[in-house]
């Protein structure tokens, strides 16, 4: 399949908090595929929005931290009400995502009139979290699936197309972690078509260090356990 080389009709929304070290690199790289990109700058204390701002990147700030459910709404609702997008795309600043699934998400909902394609790294196995976030990660989606009544392999990845029908009936009130069980409860009850996608999460140092330990895992499931 051939991925266009720019998708005009999608919007990037990224949370953003403390990242000044990548985001920059991170809004210019993935603009070279999406050219609108809003970063949403949860109260960083360093230059973040500074930097994603020089990147190209729409710049949105919270006055103080809410957290990045709190984040994601507010792109979100910036995209709906600033712009004719036919489909939004959760993307995380750190670097841990990649451009090119992306893409090749948003032309899967596309191709096979999906609302919503959510991007899972246990279809397939490039991505190597590690035995014990494996295993923190797979009772996360486990309790999600129970909550929601929706079946995914991979509940809690930042990566997600979703169609603009879809978006405007979220409503997230879960300001930290749990809004990603939020989010696939209230796509569940559109009834609109949804699937999964294979990515690949990049697991660098730096992610490493900024959210994807284990001990952040593990604040993954507490929080999903007392949502």
């Amino acid at each position: 399949m051939t991925l266009p080389s720019r998708l005009d009709d999608a919007w990037l929304v990224i949370p953003l908090y403390n990242e000044a070290t990548v985001v920059e690199e991170v809004v210019r790289a993935a603009r070279e595929t999406f050219p609108n990109v809003v970063c949403v700058d949860d109260a960083s204390t360093d230059d973040s929005a500074a930097r994603a701002r020089a990147a190209g990147a729409v710049v949105v700030s919270h006055p103080f931290n809410l957290g990045q459910g709190a984040a994601l709404q507010t792109g979100l609702r910036y995209v709906l009400e600033a712009t004719d997008a036919a489909y939004l795309v959760t993307f995380d600043a750190d670097g841990q995502h990649r451009t090119e699934d992306a893409a090749a998400m948003v032309r899967r909902a596309e191709e096979e009139d999906l609302a919503v394609v959510y991007g899972s790294r246990f279809l397939d196995d490039r991505t190597q979290p590690g035995l014990l976030k494996k295993l923190v990660l797979k009772a996360a989606v486990f309790l999600t699936n129970q909550q929601t009544g929706v079946r995914l392999t991979d509940a809690h990845n930042g990566l997600r197309v979703i169609r603009r029908d879809a978006a405007e009936q979220l409503d997230l009130r879960q300001n930290r972690m749990a809004h990603a069980t939020e989010i696939v409860l209230q796509l569940g009850r559109t009834g609109l078509p949804w699937a999964e996608h294979p990515v690949h999460i990049i697991y660098s140092d730096y992610s490493k260090a900024k959210g994807q330990s284990l001990i952040n895992s593990v604040n993954i499931l507490v929080d999903t356990l007392l949502k």
